[in-house]
């Protein structure tokens, strides 16, 4: 792109090539960006704010599975289960339905 002057979307070149691929967005890109609220109907607007949700708030599960619990667990059980990375709680609750599964017989 040329150092003339960008005013509008129209002064860049197209986002996607003929396969559809999107190309790298330019700083004019981000220059010629605009809020939501700037661009979209109202009623869009609105309905958006509607349904915000506040940092860290989670909306209502559809069908909620799972039951809170406080459980004390040995220091080495934990830290070997946090090893395994992200998702150990969850390998801690199918060990659990394993076991008790398996007692059960």
């Amino acid at each position: 792109m040329s150092k003339r002057q960008i005013k509008t979307a129209f002064d860049l070149p197209p986002l996607t090539d003929e396969e559809g691929e999107v190309r790298e967005l330019t700083e004019a890109d981000f220059a010629l960006a605009r809020p939501a609220y700037e661009v979209l109907p109202p009623y869009l607007v609105e309905l958006m704010r509607e349904h915000r949700r506040g940092r860290g708030e989670r909306g209502p599960q559809k069908a909620p599975t799972k039951k809170l619990v406080s459980l004390r667990l040995d220091q080495d059980v934990l830290e070997r289960a946090k090893a395994g990375g992200p998702g150990w709680q969850t390998r801690i609750n199918d060990i659990l339905r394993e076991a008790l599964l398996k007692q059960a017989g």
